[in-house]
């Protein structure tokens, strides 16, 4: 029986003349826990690609960044990663709480190589694990369903040109996020946010977006 395929796969394999194939693959490529290769692979990666499930059933997908390393391999079945401080709307993390059903892409981009992997999250909100990852506000277990290998065929070559210096652990002191120094949204920070503005001053949105736009890594 097929860990992966389903009805709906299995009409679009046989419309295409794939289903040996993709059975074929299956059995080469997916595996159930996290083995060596794979391993080393994750826990190299300086980002990733998270899907997670909201409210409505639908798919929501976000970029997930750190410094190498950030991504932790515990055992052939689970694995770590800190949920940083972001912009408050807690997309991924809600509908973690709410769907614990997630899926992850790990990518190289300069070699190329690409990993998929399926789990079970759960958040984890105190004690020792979220203390041993700098500034985490949340750490996400994930117990592993399946990973596999994907094919590199369409994944475009490019190189690291610089780490976001914002990524807890890529420069000495992380900066303060600098689109909180938003005048407009002043009102609407925590008061622990608002006083580190009150020492760096406010900007207004059209001089951050200037920056966005012009690619200064203080955006």
């Amino acid at each position: 029986m097929s860990r992966l395929y389903g009805d709906i796969h299995r009409a679009m394999q046989m419309a295409f003349d794939t289903r040996a194939l993709a059975d074929r693959l299956e059995a080469i490529a997916v595996k159930p826990e996290i083995d060596e290769m794979a391993k080393t692979f994750i826990e190299s990666r300086d980002m990733f690609f998270l899907s997670t499930i909201d409210h409505n059933g639908r798919p929501t997908v976000s970029y997930k960044g750190g410094a190498p390393g950030f991504i932790r391999v515990l055992d052939a079945s689970t694995l770590l990663f800190p949920s940083y401080d972001g912009n408050g709307m807690y997309l991924s993390m809600g509908n973690i709480s709410g769907n614990p059903e997630i899926g992850m892409l790990f990518i190289d981009f300069e070699k190329p190589f690409r990993l998929r992997a399926q789990g079970r999250a759960e958040l984890i909100v105190s004690g020792a694990e979220l203390r041993s990852f700098k500034e985490a506000e949340m750490v996400v277990k994930v117990h592993i369903h399946e990973t596999w290998m994907n094919c590199p065929r369409y994944v475009h070559r490019m190189e690291l040109r610089e780490r976001s210096r914002y990524a807890p652990g890529v420069e000495a002191t992380t900066p303060f996020c600098e689109w909180k120094r938003i005048d407009a949204l002043q009102d609407v920070l925590r008061p622990e946010e608002r006083g580190k503005v009150r020492e760096l001053g406010t900007t207004t949105i059209d001089a951050w977006m200037d920056k966005v736009v012009a690619g200064d890594k203080e955006a």
